[in-house]
């Protein structure tokens, strides 16, 4: 996360710019492919919490911009944010369930493989998902117009 440094002289247009354009850069600081990459699910948790942060400040600054332009930002802000939640929750999933596989009795542990052979069907469905948001946040060029909405 990148500190954000505002001045008490500043205007709350310019506060809400510095915010937006910090924010945004958080977000697409991520690289695609790490974050698809379901081996490294820390990738997922940090573009995610990068993403609410940036829904947030969208929300809390929303009178500082243009209201259609900071609407449809935010929609496909929220998009973004759906997706990655989406994969990070079979993520978590998963890892609770192979910690728990390594302390169960022998009987147990066909159960929880078959478990976390579903989820990772699951995973691998909202990776495509996921996939599919990124390439339509850059469809969009939603970074783009998020660093224009903050200038």
């Amino acid at each position: 996360m990148t500190d954000i440094k505002l001045r008490p002289d500043q205007s709350y247009a310019a506060a809400a710019a510095a915010v937006i354009a910090t924010r945004a850069s958080d977000v697409f600081s991520h690289s695609q492919t790490r974050v698809l990459d379901v081996e490294r699910p820390e990738s997922v948790h940090k573009m995610r919490v990068a993403t609410r942060r940036l829904r947030a400040a969208l929300e809390i600054f929303g009178p500082a911009f243009p209201r259609a332009r900071q609407r449809a930002a935010l929609s496909e802000v929220k998009l973004l944010a759906a997706a990655l939640g989406e994969r990070r929750d079979c993520d978590v999933q998963i890892e609770l369930l192979e910690s728990l596989r390594a302390q169960a009795r022998r009987s147990e542990r066909h159960a929880i493989d078959a478990l976390i052979a579903n989820l990772r069907d699951e995973q691998d469905a909202a990776n495509g998902r996921l996939a599919a948001a990124l390439a339509h946040a850059q469809k969009a060029k939603l970074e783009r117009r998020l660093r224009r909405l903050s200038q």
